[in-house]
């Protein structure tokens, strides 16, 4: 099992929302994140004060999916999040020592499989 972390600009998510679920991976977790990247920072003003900003807001995907779907996974997300522009994001995989379903306490790679909501 691995889980793919995402950080992507906000306009890309619901066509990677609907590619994923296409590739029957519609389970995901986000949030809305700040970050500092390669790029520089932006001046901007607001009622008449001058501020740098540093941190540019951007959506963080969590994603669990077997081995096997990585691919197909991090595909979905290239296609819609990659502009070629600075600030496009970031992606990192990492492995899944275990997982837990809370509801049954099945544990494994079990836990990403659809399940009967009966």
């Amino acid at each position: 099992m691995k889980k793919i972390d995402a950080f992507i600009r906000h306009e890309a998510f619901e066509a990677i929302r609907d590619e994923l679920a296409g590739l029957g991976l519609p389970s995901m977790s986000v949030s809305e994140v700040k970050g500092s990247g390669h790029q520089a920072g932006f001046t901007e003003t607001y009622r008449g004060a001058t501020t740098t900003v540093f941190l540019r807001p951007k959506l963080k995907l969590e994603i669990a999916v077997d081995d096997a779907d990585v691919d197909r996974a991090v595909g979905a997300i290239l296609s819609h999040a990659q502009t070629g522009e600075p600030g496009d994001g970031k992606i990192f995989i990492s492995d899944i020592e275990d997982a837990i379903r809370v509801r049954t306490g099945e544990r494994g790679p079990v836990v990403l499989a659809p399940h009967d909501e009966g």
